[in-house]
Parts: C-alpha cells; sequence; structure tokens
C-alpha cells in the first residue's frame, strides 16, 4: 500500500504542477464561454442581408406592405419594383439585387400562395434564402387576413391562442423538465470529455514509461498491478481536483452576479442559476457526478492503461486497439436525445446498467427526478454493477498490463491481449 501510495502522489503532482494543467483549469471555462459567444456573434455577423426585387403580378404586395416588413426585420431587403422580369434578369448586379421573384396574378384569387422561385446568379442554400421566405410569409399571412376580414385585434387574438404544454410532475411540482434536460445534457457531455481526454491521458503515460524504459525501473520496485493502479488513481486525483475548481469557479461567479444587483443580464443569469437549485434535488445530482465521473474513470482507465502497455511508440497502433473502448462512449452520447426523450424506457433503463454506458445515460436520467424517474433500487444497482465492473476490468487490465509493459518489438493483438489476460 505504501508503494501505491508513492505512485499516486509521483503521477498526481508531476501532472498539478505543470503549467498545462493550471492554465487549462482556469482557461478551459473561459475558452468554452468564449467559444459559444464567439461562434454566436461570428455566425450572426458573417450572414449576408439579401436584396430582392419582387415582381408583383397580384396587387397585393404594396409597397407600404414591403416597407413596413423591412422595418419590422433588417435580415433582408425586399424592393418592389414595376419592371419585367426580362429588363432585369440580365443586370441583377448593376441594379444592385441579389436576385429576384414574381409574385403570380393568381395569388390575388386565392388565399393560398403557390410556390415562389428566388433567382439568383448563383446556387443558394435553403438556410440562406430563409430570412426572405420568413419576411414573405409575414407579408402573405397580413394579405390573407385582410382577405378573411381579420382585424389586427383579432389577429392577436388567434397568435394568443395557442396552447403551451408544461410537463409536471404530480409528486414534485416544482420539477422543470427543461432545466433537467439542460442538466442531464451538460453532465452528460461533461462525462464524456472527461473519460475520453483523462482516459488517453493514462494510455499515453503508460507507453511514455514503456518507451522509455522508466517502466522497467520501476517495476523492479513495484508489482506492474501496483504500478496500474497507482497511475490510475493518481490521474483520476487530478480529475477531481480539476472538476472540483470548476464547481468553484462556477460558485465564484454566481456569488458574484448574485450581488450585482437585478434589471440586468447578470440577474437574469442569477434567476437561472436560482432555477436550477429550486427545481432539482442538486445534492444528490452532484454527489451521483462525482461518483460516476470517478468509477467510469477508473472502469476505463483500466482498460486504456491495458492498451498503453500492450503497444509501443506508434500512436496509429494505440488507436487502432483503443477506438472499441471509445465506441461505448460515442454511442452513449449518439443516443442521448432518445434516453432524454424516454428517461424511464428500456434504452435508458438497461443503458444505465451497463457499466460501459451508464456514466453517461444515469447522469442523463437523474435530472429527471429519484425516485420518481430513477427508482432507489435502479440507482443503487446501477452502481453496484459500476463498481463490479471496475473491480473485474482492473483484474483483467493488470494481467494484460503485467505481459505488455515489459514486451517490446511485438505488435498485439486483440486476441493474443486476452491470451495473456486469461492465462495462469
Amino acid at each position: 500500500m505504501h508503494k501505491i501510495r508513492l505512485i499516486i502522489q509521483r503521477e498526481y503532482l508531476t501532472r498539478v504542477r505543470k503549467k498545462t494543467f493550471i492554465l487549462s483549469t482556469v482557461l478551459f471555462p473561459l475558452l468554452y464561454l468564449g467559444l459559444i459567444v464567439g461562434s454566436g456573434y461570428i455566425t450572426a455577423k458573417s450572414g449576408r442581408n439579401l436584396n430582392v426585387a419582387i415582381i408583383d403580378s397580384s396587387g397585393d404586395f404594396s409597397a407600404e406592405r414591403i416597407a413596413k416588413a423591412n422595418a419590422a426585420d433588417k435580415s433582408s431587403k425586399l424592393t418592389l419594383v414595376d419592371q419585367p422580369a426580362d429588363s432585369i434578369k440580365g443586370k441583377l448586379s448593376n441594379l444592385g439585387y441579389d436576385g429576384y421573384l414574381i409574385i403570380p396574378a393568381s395569388a390575388s384569387r386565392d388565399t393560398t400562395m403557390p410556390k415562389l422561385f428566388l433567382i439568383t446568379t448563383h446556387t443558394m442554400s435553403m438556410e440562406g434564402s430563409m430570412p426572405v421566405q420568413t419576411k414573405l410569409n409575414n407579408i402573405w399571412r397580413s394579405v390573407v387576413n385582410e382577405k378573411l376580414g381579420i382585424d389586427e385585434a383579432k389577429k392577436k387574438k388567434l397568435e394568443q391562442s395557442d396552447i403551451i404544454l408544461i410537463p409536471q410532475n404530480m409528486n414534485d411540482v416544482k420539477a422543470s423538465s427543461g432545466v433537467a434536460t439542460a442538466i442531464g445534457t451538460f453532465s452528460a457531455i461533461l462525462i464524456y470529455i472527461i473519460l475520453m481526454l483523462y482516459g488517453s491521458q493514462v494510455m499515453m503515460g503508460v507507453m511514455e514509461e514503456k518507451t522509455s524504459r522508466i517502466a522497467e525501473v520501476i517495476v523492479s520496485s513495484v508489482k506492474p498491478f501496483q504500478l496500474m493502479i497507482g497511475k490510475i488513481l493518481g490521474i483520476g486525483l487530478v480529475c477531481l481536483t480539476q472538476i472540483l475548481l470548476w464547481i468553484i469557479f462556477i460558485f465564484v461567479i454566481y456569488n458574484i452576479t448574485a450581488a450585482s444587483g437585478k434589471g440586468d443580464l447578470m440577474s437574469g443569469m442569477v434567476g437561472g442559476i436560482q432555477d436550477v437549485f429550486t427545481s432539482t434535488n442538486m445534492p444528490l445530482i452532484l454527489t451521483c457526478f462525482i461518483f460516476y465521473l470517478l468509477a467510469g474513470f477508473f472502469f476505463y482507465s483500466s482498460l486504456f492503461a491495458a492498451v498503453g502497455s500492450a503497444v509501443n511508440e506508434d500512436m496509429r497502433e494505440a488507436q487502432s486497439l483503443s477506438f472499441p473502448l471509445m465506441m461505448p462512449i460515442i454511442f452513449s452520447i449518439a443516443t442521448m436525445s432518445a434516453v432524454l426523450k424516454d428517461p424511464t424506457g428500456p434504452l435508458a433503463f438497461w443503458g444505465s446498467m451497463i457499466p460501459f454506458t451508464s456514466p453517461i445515460y444515469m447522469m442523463v436520467r437523474l435530472p429527471f427526478g429519484a425516485p420518481e424517474t430513477v427508482p432507489w433500487w435502479q440507482l443503487g444497482l446501477s452502481m453496484a454493477i459500476l463498481i463490479g465492473g471496475f473491480i473485474f476490468t482492473t483484474w483483467f487490465a493488470g494481467k494484460i498490463y503485467r505481459t505488455g509493459i515489459l514486451m517490446y518489438g511485438k505488435k498485439p493483438s486483440w486476441k493474443e491481449m486476452l491470451r495473456w489476460a486469461f492465462r495462469k
């Protein structure tokens, strides 16, 4: 036990003292926030505002309606022209138009608009033409309302008559499905990133010690199994330290925004955070998040360590052997929407029991409520199976690690690694 503690201490202090750890801990939340805000800003600013000429043969698209629509929405511009299509077709760019469309005369005799064709000099995407379509639909609705005798007062009543359906748990009326979906999605994605990131770190660390022959020196004093366990636990503590620092960072932001007053964006953020704490059992979610994060990390890291011990310095070989280990994690994220849609369905239940997918699936389900959505027996059984899976994979990977860490110059296969694992 003393030797394992020394290995854990070495792995932990070596990584925590690195500048990369400090920078990633502080900068990752800021960079992630900046990426979201920046990508949204760039997307909004990079869009092109189209100027489209309207050739109206129906008489319904008056200059007044078009001017009103342009004033309400600046994402595109419609211009009513009295020239025939043939006279502007060959000189769109010279006239300052990106395209033109013709409103047929038949539109004045019906309340159903036929298909319209936006004629441009180059092929446009459906998304690029969407602002023009939205503006045309708004104008056409006003035309149809006038034909049907629907004034502005009736129009507002019709717009306000839509049914808003809000799911509500009869056992917990404060629960919010929107908050539960957001927490479940965020938790699952965070666990996915950490499993992929730190699992690969375990594999890379084992490969580096093997290729530099440090492992030969270390295993002269400790058993290979002790070395593997110490490395996994040390990197796991690094992961936990970083997560705790991020949680502290979030609480600091919360306290700062709470003291900044109301009536602005910060107060809206505070209100959103308060909704999260009042509509969900946050102590349970945080406790289970840490458990599934660490248990899932230990489960996968032992297998990544086995792969790292079996390969040499060839990264392509390591990627080919580790890809089957990544498939369940990728599958969990790919099917997460199905679990969000039905957190009590068969996929959600069995996925939260199987150790390969339970860290992500269970954290998607838990925010929807326990014991209403996730009964206590399911949560306890999932935890027990995951712990048992970690013990088995540690034993399984340890036998591969014991042989692979001292083997050089040979490219192993999964079949050969299984033979190492079950060798007496």
